[in-house]
């Protein structure tokens, strides 16, 4: 039960952390003033709500409380910095989890009562939590990873977002991929992209735009092969 507390923390964050904070909230938390301070306010009030849903301890208040609090101190810290660098995203990540794991431990001394207890095994709440993380969060993370190597705005060539939605769809389908056993399925995926994405290297003016491509597709892969195994590793029992 308790580390079914601590996963569901993870959910909640996620979730609010990146699926509900929309480029909107994104732009008002590095506006100046009242504004800032409100987008900071809602932001960190989505996460607490959603926290205090998801445990479903309805007398303890302590987390809602301790996590819009901690919530909007993390983010105005990292609103006043470069937010755009991937150290900068790491630590602000690390320390929304340090709170949660807190608030955990602290919980794990106390009388829990679980109100609403759906899906009680932590294992299907683990295995959500690796496709969640698979999405958004890995996008961000690697589109901070490899900003250093985007191409010129005159040397892209695609669809808008077309590079984000195949991240998506990739990560999804490998993490699919090795929780039903079907490992060749991904060497079948990266043939496929290869075909389509890596043909023009032969074309000097190519080379740069596919060493980045080669670059995201193999951190992607990287990210959706590490997910993938933690998560078959969560439904064997093994973890």
């Amino acid at each position: 039960m308790n580390i079914l507390i601590l996963v569901k923390l993870l959910v909640a964050h996620a979730v609010g952390d990146f699926f509900l904070q929309t480029d909107g909230i994104c732009e008002g938390k590095k506006a100046k003033g009242s504004e800032r301070m409100m987008y900071l306010g809602l932001h960190s009030l989505i996460n607490a709500a959603l926290a205090y849903i998801l445990v479903a301890d309805w007398v303890c208040w302590m987390i809602p409380v301790v996590i819009f609090i901690s919530h909007f101190v993390i983010d105005l810290v990292k609103t006043s910095l470069d937010s755009e660098h991937v150290g900068i995203f790491i630590v602000d990540q690390l320390a929304h989890i340090a709170v949660l794991v807190g608030i955990w431990a602290w919980m794990t001394d106390t009388d829990v009562t679980l109100t609403v207890k759906w899906a009680v095994d932590y294992r299907v709440w683990l295995v959500v939590l690796c496709y969640l993380l698979a999405l958004k969060p890995s996008s961000i993370l690697l589109g901070l990873f490899i900003s250093k190597w985007t191409p010129t705005k005159n040397e892209q060539n695609s669809l808008p977002s077309a590079g984000t939605w195949i991240g998506y769809l990739e990560r999804i389908l490998i993490l699919t991929f090795i929780l039903l056993g079907c490992m060749e399925g991904i060497g079948f995926l990266l043939a496929a992209k290869s075909i389509f994405r890596f043909g023009e290297l032969t074309k000097p003016r190519e080379v740069k735009i596919t060493e980045y491509v080669m670059i995201g597709t193999f951190s992607s892969f990287a990210i959706a092969i590490i997910l993938g195994a933690f998560a078959l590793a969560v439904i064997q029992g093994k973890i």
